[in-house]
């Protein structure tokens, strides 16, 4: 299942249920079983884009980890690295599959944007989240800004149930607190009544941590010219 992953700059906490993210911050991993995360799956991602917008084959199969992950891959364009997609899922997914599947879906298919188009490839920053260490929150307190992210499920007013996600990055990027946050989190699924203390206590809550890797264009052609020797 795909989902959206996080907040835009400065967010404000009732504005449109769709909310972008941008993918500009570095995290604090605290991996317990070493890290997944590798350039290499960023450099596979602009692969995977590239043949794409230049009609080729698709890119061989890489190198690195086909362990199975829930991810997200985020697209971001020039120096203020503006959001321009990013959808990932919660299933676990082989890596390669899954980062061949999501480089393309979140490049050119994220409802919020148009899609990436060949002009924009030398601009273009990507970023791939792998999501591990997944723990039900006590309550809505239950987790660490900047370290986990979290995703709720809860029910809205004509009692569906609903989920949204932030990604770890998201809470410390928009300034926000805990309760900031899930406010946030109930808007972006579609919670549209008065949240109140009750509503909060109410919802489930599903903590995890993620180990995120990014590159730029200038990265992907380095390499790939690094290759070719």
């Amino acid at each position: 299942m795909a989902a959206g992953c996080c907040g835009t700059k400065k967010q404000k906490l009732n504005n449109s249920l769709s909310i972008p993210c941008n993918g500009t911050s570095s995290l604090q991993n605290g991996l317990r079983n070493g890290i997944i995360a590798h350039p290499e799956m960023c450099f596979f991602c602009f692969d995977v884009l590239y043949c794409q917008l230049h009609q080729l084959d698709p890119p061989k199969t890489p190198n690195f980890s086909n362990d199975a992950f829930p991810l997200f891959v985020t697209w971001a364009i020039g120096k203020d690295k503006r959001l321009r997609g990013c959808i990932g899922t919660f299933n676990a997914m082989h890596l390669h599959a899954g980062l061949r599947e999501y480089a393309a879906t979140s490049a050119f298919k994220d409802s919020r944007f148009n899609p990436i188009t060949r002009d924009e490839l030398p601009r273009l920053h990507v970023s791939v989240s792998i999501l591990r260490h997944f723990e039900d929150g006590a309550d809505y307190l239950d987790w660490e800004v900047g370290v986990h992210g979290i995703r709720i499920e809860f029910h809205n007013e004509k009692g569906n149930k609903r989920t949204a996600t932030y990604l770890p990055e998201v809470a410390t990027e928009q300034g926000w607190d805990q309760i900031q946050t899930i406010d946030s989190l109930l808007r972006k699924g579609g919670f549209k009544g008065v949240v109140t203390p009750d509503i909060r206590r109410n919802l489930k809550l599903t903590r995890y941590r993620s180990e995120k890797v990014s590159v730029s264009y200038q990265d992907y052609m380095s390499h790939w010219h690094s290759q070719q020797c």
